[in-house]
C-alpha cells in the first residue's frame, strides 16, 4: 500500500495540477492539523490570482474520497485532517508489512567509496564519520533493493613503501609481523621515519627499493603484501569492534589502478585534454580557479613521470562504470576534498568515461571535535586512536550497567555495554547533518536521555518489556486503530511517517533525518505510554495499544538497523 503522505500528496498535486500543471502542493506534516499544503502562495503568484482564490480552484478540484478533508485557512493555506478510518487502514496495512511501507526500488549498482584508512597506519578519529555514514548509507541502499559494492580505498602504494618494506627487513619478518599483528602500525611508521630520516644508507635503499615496487619485482611485492594484509587484518578488527559491515574482499586500494594509469595519460592525451605545464601532463577543466583567476590543473603525471592522486581517481571512476556498471558513486570524503572531486568528475565527463547518467556525488562531511570545540586531539596532542575510543566508551557504558544493576552475567553485560556504546558513536556522529561539525563527548552520547542512541534502544528495550509481561502472545488479527486519545492519534501519525522520513534521508544522502524521525517517534511514545495504559486495558482497546507499541517496536528497531545500530530486547 503506498505510504500515507504519498497518497496525500498524490491527490493533491492532480488537483494543483488543475490549476497550473506540474504545480508543487508543498504538504508538509504541521502541528495545528495532519498536513498542511503551503503550495497555494507560489501557485497564486504564477496564474495571477489571489492565494484565496486559488484554494478555492484547488478545493473545488479535489477528489479526496475517504482520505479525510481539507480546510482553506488564513489566505490559502490547506489544511488536511485525516479520517479515522483511513488512518487506520494505513496503519493495519503496516502490521503485516515487515518493510514498514518502504517499497522497493527497481535494482541500480551503487558503489560507495568510504572508510579509506592508509596500510601501516593505525585508524583515527577521522576515519569515523567516512565509516559510519558510509556504512549507513551502504546499510540504507542495500535495504531499499539495490546493489552495493562498498569500496574501501585504502593508501596501499607509493613512495612511503620503500622506507616500510626496507624497515621490515631490518626488524626481520616475523618480528614486524608480531608488531603489525597487535595493531601497533603507528610505531612501525614512526620507527621507518625516524630511520628514514636519520641514515642516508637508509634513504638509498628505500628509493630503491621503492623502484622494485613499482617494476613489480616479486620480492618486494611479496614483502609488500604482508604489509597491506596485516594492515587490512587490523582495520577488520576495528570494522568488528564498531559493527561496520566492510570486509577485507571491499579493499581496493591505490595499488589495483597501478596498471591501468598509463592508459588514463594516453588516453586523455589522445581526446586532446592534456596540456603541459611546468613538466607535467595536466587537465585545466572548464570552470576552475585559483584566487587569482588563473586556471586551475589537474595533474595527471608529474614531472618526474610518477603519477598523482588525480590520475588513479580517474582510473577508479573509469573501472567503476566500465566493469562495474555503475549508476551511481557516492564518495564519502571528508568537505575539503569537494575541489578535488569536482575537478576529476568534470574531466571524467570531458573524457566520456563518466556518462551523465551516472550520478557521481562527494557525501562530504565535517569534522570531529573535542570540547573544546577545535579538532578532537588526545591529552599529548596527536590523533586519537579509532580503537581506544571505542574501548572507552564500552568502559563507560559498561561501568554505567554495573551501577544500574541489570541483573545479567558478565558476558553478556559486555555484550549489551558494547551495543549500547556502538549505539552512541554512532548515532551521535549518524543525528548530526553531516556537513556540520560536531563535538564528541561521551558522557553526553552515553546517557539514557535525550537525542541518542542509548535512548532510542532504551525505548525499544521498553516496549518489548510490555510483551514479556502479556500471558501470550498478543493477537492483532483485525485489529482496529481507534485513537481516541490524542496521544495515540499523534503516534498513528508518526508510524505512517516511517516511509517518507526514510525517503527523504537516502534522496539526499542525509542519514541525519532517520535519526530525527527515530528521536521524535521515542518522544510520541512517550507521551502516548503516559497517557494511555497499556497492560491495564482489556478487550480492543489494549489490543489496539499494544498494537501501537508493536508498530512502534518495529520502526524503531528497522530504523536503527538501516543506520547501523543494533536494537537490544533488554536493557
Amino acid at each position: 500500500m503506498p505510504a500515507t503522505y504519498d497518497l496525500v500528496n498524490s491527490r493533491l498535486a492532480t488537483a494543483f495540477g488543475a490549476v497550473l500543471a506540474g504545480a508543487d502542493p508543498v504538504l508538509r506534516p504541521s502541528d495545528r492539523c495532519d498536513y498542511q499544503a503551503n503550495g497555494v502562495m507560489a501557485l497564486s503568484k504564477s496564474v495571477g490570482k489571489s492565494p484565496r482564490e486559488v484554494a478555492e480552484l484547488v478545493v473545488a478540484s479535489l477528489e479526496f474520497g475517504d482520505i479525510g478533508t481539507v480546510e482553506i485557512a488564513g489566505p490559502g493555506f490547506l489544511n488536511i485532517s485525516l479520517s479515522p478510518d483511513f488512518l487506520s487502514t494505513q496503519l493495519s496495512s503496516l502490521l503485516n508489512d515487515p518493510r514498514l511501507g518502504v517499497e522497493r526500488a527497481n535494482p541500480e549498482n551503487i558503489i560507495i567509496d568510504y572508510s579509506a584508512p592508509n596500510v601501516a597506519k593505525e585508524m583515527h578519529v577521522g576515519h569515523l564519520r567516512s565509516t559510519v555514514i558510509g556504512d549507513a548509507l551502504a546499510r540504507m541502499y542495500r535495504f531499499k533493493g539495490h546493489q552495493v559494492i562498498a569500496r574501501n580505498h585504502v593508501g596501499d602504494w607509493g613512495t612511503p613503501f620503500g622506507k616500510l618494506i626496507e624497515h621490515l627487513l631490518d626488524m626481520g619478518e616475523d618480528a614486524a609481523i608480531a608488531t603489525l599483528s597487535i595493531g601497533d602500525l603507528d610505531t612501525f611508521y614512526r620507527e621507518a621515519n625516524a630511520k628514514f630520516e636519520a641514515d642516508d644508507g637508509f634513504k638509498e635503499r628505500s628509493r630503491l627499493r621503492v623502484v622494485a615496487l613499482q617494476s613489480g619485482d616479486p620480492e618486494t611485492r611479496r614483502l609488500w603484501r604482508i604489509l597491506v594484509d596485516q594492515s587490512v587484518a587490523y582495520f577488520s578488527e576495528v570494522y568488528a569492534k564498531l559493527d561496520v559491515l566492510l570486509t577485507p574482499d571491499d579493499v581496493v586500494g591505490e595499488s589495483f589502478y597501478n596498471d591501468m594509469l598509463q592508459k588514463v595519460v594516453e588516453d586523455l592525451q589522445t581526446a586532446g585534454l592534456l596540456v603541459e605545464s611546468d613538466g607535467a601532463l595536466c587537465v585545466f577543466p572548464e570552470g576552475f580557479v585559483n584566487r587569482d583567476g588563473d586556471p586551475l590543473p589537474l595533474i595527471v603525471q608529474k614531472r618526474d613521470e610518477g603519477f598523482g592522486y588525480a590520475a588513479t581517481d580517474l582510473a577508479a571512476v573509469r573501472n567503476r562504470v566500465e566493469n562495474l556498471q555503475a549508476q551511481e558513486i557516492l564518495y564519502v570524503v571528508g568537505a575539503p576534498q569537494a575541489q578535488h572531486l569536482d575537478m576529476v568528475y568534470t574531466v571524467a565527463r570531458s573524457a566520456g568515461w563518466l556518462p551523465e547518467s551516472v550520478r557521481c556525488e562527494h557525501v562530504a562531511f565535517g569534522n570531529v571535535l573535542g570540547q573544546d570545540h577545535k579538532m578532537f586531539k588526545s591529552r599529548e596532542g596527536g590523533t586519537v586512536k579509532l580503537v581506544r575510543l571505542l574501548d572507552e566508551a564500552i568502559e563507560r557504558a559498561d561501568a554505567q550497567l554495573l551501577e544500574r544493576s541489570v541483573g545479567l552475567s558478565d558476558e553478556a553485560r559486555r555484550e549489551l555495554a558494547t551495543s549500547i556504546a556502538r549505539a552512541a558513536v554512532k548515532y551521535a556522529d549518524l543525528s548530526t547533518e553531516r556537513q556540520r561539525d560536531y563535538v564528541f563527548e561521551l558522557d553526553r552520547m552515553l546517557a539514557f536521555e535525550g537525542d541518542t542512541g542509548p535512548y532510542l534502544q532504551y525505548a525499544y528495550a521498553r516496549i518489548e518489556s510490555i510483551f514479556r509481561k502479556l500471558p501470550a502472545p498478543a493477537d492483532f488479527e483485525g485489529v482496529v486503530f481507534n485513537l481516541a486519545e490524542p496521544q495515540a492519534w499523534h503516534l498513528g501519525l508518526g508510524l505512517v511517517e516511517f516511509p517518507i522520513a526514510f525517503e527523504s534521508a537516502i534522496r539526499d544522502l542525509l542519514p541525519h533525518r532517520l535519526c530525527t524521525y527515530l528521536f521524535d517517534l521515542a518522544q510520541r511514545f512517550t507521551a502516548f505510554y503516559d497517557a494511555c495504559p497499556v497492560l491495564s486495558a482489556s478487550g480492543s482497546l489494549q489490543v489496539e495499544r499494544l498494537a501501537l507499541c508493536r508498530l512502534t517496536g518495529d520502526t524503531l528497531k528497522l530504523g536503527l538497523s538501516v543506520l547501523g545500530i543494533d536494537a537490544p530486547q533488554k536493557m
